[in-house]
């Protein structure tokens, strides 16, 4: 079963779940602002992930904005960012799909 961190209000979630639930692919639901995904998940997905750690960051998000990190995440260590991506559900870009070992890409899932 996949798990799926979204938010209810962001179309790409609503889209990427419509295309689930067409599949008939069985997922977990969790609000990712509610909830994020431990720092230890993200890591050991991440490292079984083929693209780069800012692609989990949701660069056009108010969070990111407020917080200054397009001048901040450049310097910061892998771990810096994935703590703060566990911290902060709102800079992780939605939605994160998983199937417990792995980020999944919704292209993969379109296929």
């Amino acid at each position: 079963m996949l798990t799926f961190y979204g938010y209810k209000k962001c179309s790409s979630c609503r889209e990427a779940e419509k295309l689930l639930t067409r599949k008939k692919m069985a997922y977990k639901f969790i609000d990712i602002t509610e909830a994020p995904p431990a720092v230890d998940d993200l890591s050991s997905w991440f490292q079984a992930s083929p693209f780069d750690i800012k692609k989990l960051l949701n660069t056009s998000g108010e969070v990111y904005r407020s917080m200054g990190l397009k001048d901040k995440i450049p310097s910061m260590s892998q771990e810096d960012i994935l703590t703060l991506l566990a911290r902060n559900g709102r800079l992780i870009k939605r939605p994160l799909i998983t199937d417990g070992q792995r980020l999944i890409l919704l292209s993969e899932l379109e296929s």
